[in-house]
């Protein structure tokens, strides 16, 4: 497969741009080789700088549920973009967004629009310490929730271990507050509680997870880690960035019946334009600026494209209904990769979430981060590259979710699925 524009465009970032990419795990370090640098999208198929199409599960990391460059949603940010890009000033796509939210989604009663997930937990988390008076949060092992200093933790020797940064540049005062539990384990969230009581303002978590591959919770472990925060006083905030309007127009909470006190949103809500938002009760909602004294603020929030984009999106999603179609495809494509992995003699986990998925080179189930490193890393990135170059793109690392969308056909399944049987032999033979 000629790479060569691809090459040289990446030689040129490295001189301009730091590691040659704007997000880490584009340049492709976990996976071996150089990133390619795409020219365009349609449907379910990316195009690169060379020319080379590939069957895409990346999907813009999750916004792309309706397949690249849908018509109706460029259509939506066309007439948008023509009325102006940015206003700095309230507009009536605003209100219609965050109506159809509010209707969307049960926790959520009103509703603050930011300009990408990181911003959406950094004002959610904001809040509900404003809300409770109190400090200290609990995150889980393996969530991501973007790049805010405090969050840029991951869990120590045990669970009561105060978190350290995980980032260069974030001084250890920075996370101090920030607690680690084990997820699905409920048990590590109570030693929590117990070893701080009446200090927690809120429990953060990805309610299936995506950011560690796709791992779901166990039977009742949303609704006790529920139960636990209403006991203690604390809120419960579920981001879904990720799983809001993919898993159901309702996000995972409408999935597994469970009302967090905030959701933060982002990715489908934008229809793949820069967006994030944050959401729940009215009452804590109220608290933010200029309702409240918790300060939030965004040049750009509420874009009018984004607005639109996000709009038009939800609206074909409400009619469309596509979940249930979707979740029967992927199961269909899942079992065909534990069939090729199987017939090469390949040990794997499979995990799906509705239209996410993960491939973890390991057996036994995969419940938290934990189980996910002892993944053989090293032969996921066999496959990843054995994958690539049969013109499938899949998410590059052992620990990221792949999406599949609406646009995504029998034939891309199926040359999917021979793809992996030879992939899965290739690396056997390596």
């Amino acid at each position: 497969m000629k790479r060569t524009k691809s090459k040289r465009l990446f030689d040129e970032a490295l001189r301009r741009i730091p590691g040659g990419v704007d997000s880490p795990v584009r340049a492709f370090k976990a996976v071996g080789g150089e990133p390619l640098f795409i020219r365009s999208a349609k449907g379910s198929k990316l195009v690169d700088a060379d020319a080379n199409v590939f069957i895409d599960y990346v999907g813009s990391w999750g916004p792309m549920i309706l397949g690249h460059a849908h018509p109706r949603v460029l259509k939506a940010v066309g007439e948008a973009m023509r009325r102006g890009t940015s206003f700095g000033a309230p507009c009536e796509l605003e209100v219609q967004l965050a109506g159809e939210v509010i209707r969307a989604v049960p926790s959520i009663q009103k509703v603050r629009f930011v300009s990408s997930g990181t911003e959406a937990v950094m004002g959610a988390v904001r809040a509900a310490r404003g809300f409770t008076g109190r400090k200290k949060i609990i995150k889980f092992d393996g969530c991501y929730h973007g790049h805010a200093d405090y969050l840029l933790v991951k869990a120590g020797s045990g669970a009561q271990t105060l978190g350290q940064p995980d980032s260069a540049g974030v001084p250890s005062e920075f996370t101090e507050q920030t607690l680690v539990a084990r997820f699905n384990d409920l048990d590590s969230v109570e030693v929590l509680f117990k070893a701080c009581p009446g200090e927690i303002a809120a429990v953060i978590l990805e309610p299936v997870v995506g950011n560690m591959g796709v791992i779901l919770p166990r039977d009742g472990f949303l609704q006790n880690v529920r139960e636990l925060c209403n006991r203690e006083e604390a809120l419960l905030i579920f981001d879904e960035v990720m799983t809001g309007f993919r898993l159901a127009y309702g996000g995972a909470q409408e999935v597994y019946g469970v009302k967090p006190d905030l959701t933060t949103l982002g990715k489908i809500i934008g229809g793949g334009m820069p967006v994030g938002a944050y959401g729940g009760r009215a009452e804590v909602m109220d608290m933010v600026a200029p309702a409240g004294p918790v300060y939030q603020a965004g040049t750009l929030s509420g874009n009018p494209m984004a607005m639109a984009a996000g709009l038009e999106t939800l609206k074909i999603l409400k009619a469309a209904k596509p979940y249930r179609t979707l979740e029967k495809k992927v199961g269909a494509l899942c079992n065909g990769l534990r069939e090729a992995a199987k017939k090469a003699g390949v040990p794997v986990t499979v995990a799906q979430a509705g239209s996410m998925f993960t491939v973890f080179f390991a057996e036994g189930g995969i419940k938290n981060a934990d189980d996910a490193r002892r993944c053989d890393a090293e032969r996921f990135a066999k496959f990843f590259r054995a994958m690539l170059e049969r013109r499938v793109y899949l998410a590059p690392s052992q620990f990221e979710a792949c999406f599949v969308s609406a646009a995504h056909s029998e034939k891309d399944f199926r040359l999917t699925v021979k793809a992996a049987e030879e992939a899965f032999e290739e690396i056997v033979r390596t």
